[in-house]
């Protein structure tokens, strides 16, 4: 009661005068950590100058937040079994070092009508693909766990999740990686949300669900002579996935279609399947993931797979979790390489003086200890750690401090919360989970 009567007093403070908004609630989701991270000796880097030089281990205590968000939302009656609804969802930085801008709408936003024929709505959301992780990730405590670091090969490039190309909003130019969304926040690893979308989900019959999504091809773009298209992006995801033995069994599997992401003329396309048993004395999840990305000139197939676990413990759980993302594989011609390159043109990453740029997998284990107090607050504690190949950058969304603190002269560290190649990071945290 209390969430809708302040929804009702921001709805009525947002709306015109005379005008009142019904059934609307304030919500939101707050997942802080506070702990010790610790980066490991990178394979090398390079300063200011030219030099290559080696850089020893780091330890530092930070505050991190994990997907904190509020918004607001709504439903109402319009007859006929139809319902109007809307959600206006944005991101919650709360430590202003995590290099994030409060973003409205920046999160799951979109409104849409919903009757037993389904759920119809635009706007932006989580795609198919990613809504499949909700049925395997029951591993992690916290946010440090590998939904958000390697599978999807989510923080491959930091900024750039898809590792064979720049990321940004700068379409046409033919290569680019999702020359749709990027610039707003949503990017072209395979789990994220899409902008400009248009989705639709079933009803559940006997414990099935469809969902289908479709990113329109506003980018679509052209020649200032002649007109002819230079760039067309869009995209689909699709996902099936099926409840039974009272929700104790799950299993659901997804295709996604990115067309002219990677490569003007060519579609990206990828695979998953996650599921799970719980056994009431424990709960397992399984994902399995393939991607392949269109290079200019060949393909690059990654591929990722992981384990979670959960044990309950009276009002808590002992969770851990497991992930590997292999080395990409495929060749293609690239950009001329440095002397002492390895690789040279590989599709794990640009090619860099005296790395194996073909060695670009990576592992993640986590575990730890969750208790919730409430239906609202849990607190827990663990230890999670990713290991990195030589040519690897792989961390968890949003993970500061920075491994060198930016100091001057460095150019190894592209990207704030990036580790340098071949880095490890590792926390010991206590984490506190509040939800309002």
């Amino acid at each position: 009661m209390q969430k809708k009567l302040l929804g009702l007093a921001v709805a009525g403070a947002l709306a015109a005068p005379g005008i009142a908004l019904a059934q609307v609630e304030v919500y939101g989701f707050v997942n802080m950590s506070a702990g010790m991270v610790k980066y490991s000796e990178p394979s090398q880097f390079t300063v200011g100058g030219g030099s290559t030089v080696g850089v020893g281990s780091v330890s530092k205590w930070d505050v991190q937040s994990h997907a904190s968000n509020y918004g607001i939302r709504g439903r109402e009656n319009v007859g006929m079994g139809q319902t109007a609804w809307f959600q206006i969802e944005q991101n919650a930085p709360m430590e202003r070092s995590n290099n994030v801008a409060i973003t409205p709408a920046s999160r799951n936003s979109a409104v849409g009508i919903q009757g037993n024929w389904g759920n119809f709505f635009i706007g932006q959301w989580t795609t198919p693909w990613a809504d499949l992780d909700a049925l395997w990730g029951i591993g992690t405590v916290g946010g440090l766990g590998p939904i958000t670091s390697i599978i999807g090969r989510r923080e491959t490039t930091g900024a750039a999740p898809n590792p064979n190309c720049a990321n940004g909003h700068t379409s046409p130019t033919p290569g680019i990686c999702d020359a749709v969304e990027a610039g707003g926040g949503v990017g072209h690893a395979f789990w994220r949300r899409a902008s400009q979308s248009i989705f639709y989900q079933s009803p559940v019959f006997a414990g099935v669900q469809l969902k289908f999504m479709y990113q329109t091809n506003e980018g679509k773009a052209t020649t200032t002579n002649g007109g002819t298209v230079i760039a067309d992006p869009s995209m689909w995801s699709a996902s099936v996935q099926w409840a039974g033995m009272g929700g104790r069994v799950r299993v659901g599997a997804a295709f996604d279609a990115h067309k002219d992401f990677t490569t003007a003329g060519e579609t990206d396309n990828g695979f998953r399947v996650t599921g799970g048993w719980n056994f009431g004395f424990m709960d397992i999840g399984l994902a399995y993931e393939q991607m392949t990305y269109k290079a200019v000139s060949g393909d690059c197939d990654a591929k990722q797979y992981g384990i979670g676990i959960a044990i309950p413990i009276g009002q808590g759980a002992i969770r851990g979790s497991y992930a590997v993302a292999a080395d990409i594989k495929g060749d293609f011609t690239g950009a001329a390489a440095p002397a002492g390159t390895f690789g040279a043109g590989s599709c794990g990453a640009a090619p860099v003086a005296g790395l194996d740029t073909t060695n670009n997998g990576a592992k993640t284990w986590n575990i730890g200890y969750d208790y919730r107090f409430s239906k609202r607050t849990t607190v827990g504690f663990g230890y999670a750690a990713i290991e990195n190949d030589d040519a690897a950058v792989f961390t968890w969304t949003g993970m500061p401090p920075t491994q060198t603190g930016g100091g001057a002269g460095i150019t190894g560290q592209s990207v704030a919360n990036t580790p340098l190649p071949g880095s490890d990071p590792s926390v010991f945290f206590i984490n506190i989970v509040h939800r309002f």
